[in-house]
């Protein structure tokens, strides 16, 4: 018996009372008066930079202001025509090395923790993660209040085997002496432009 099946037999035996499973299918979230106002918050408590956009704003012009050094910008969203590369007719992820800022689409924003749910509608799904700045436009209208409302929503599509990600701001980790270092496991910056509906 190896030392895991042990300590679990132990914990078994001195078990005094059980409990059945909760039910899980009436459990309500929080839910919030404003949950833009909520969304905005989380998001940027978390590092992540949220512009409200007016409707008929260029986001390339916009972009341009954001990253005025950026010389590679990947996205495959067709109002982003500064875009240099495409993740979609990229060869491998590798040729996205080097992506100064990513462009993509995000589904839906959850209030409570300002996560964007991102499914993969692109070839190379490495343009998420591998660019050094990512840029998430957001329909302002497709925020929940919590992940119980968010995972009723979820959809993947069937191109992609079903891929899809949570992100929440900047990649960020103080693993090694306690140090924060941001993008070390992916980008360095997240800024969301809510979109108008």
């Amino acid at each position: 018996m190896s030392s895991k099946e042990d300590i679990l037999k132990k914990y078994r035996a001195n078990v005094r009372q059980k409990y059945d499973m909760p039910d899980l299918t009436d459990i309500e979230g929080t839910t919030y008066p404003e949950p833009v106002v909520q969304f905005i918050k989380m998001s940027e408590s978390v590092g992540a930079q949220v512009i409200e956009i007016d409707k008929g704003r260029d986001i390339n012009t916009l972009v341009k202001e954001l990253y005025p050094d950026a010389k590679e910008i990947a996205s495959n969203l067709p109002e982003v025509t500064i875009a240099t590369r495409n993740p979609d007719t990229a060869g491998s992820a590798g040729e996205l090395n080097g992506t100064d800022v990513g462009i993509i689409r995000g589904q839906l924003g959850v209030a409570e923790n300002g996560c964007i749910w991102v499914p993969q509608t692109m070839k190379e799904k490495a343009v998420c993660f591998i660019s050094e700045n990512l840029i998430i436009l957001l329909p302002k209208s497709q925020i929940v209040n919590n992940m119980h409302e968010a995972y009723k929503q979820i959809e993947f599509d069937s191109r992609y085997d079903g891929y899809g990600t949570f992100i929440s701001g900047p990649s960020k980790t103080a693993d090694i002496a306690q140090v924060l270092v941001m993008g070390a496991q992916a980008a360095r910056s997240v800024t969301v432009l809510l979109m108008p509906e």
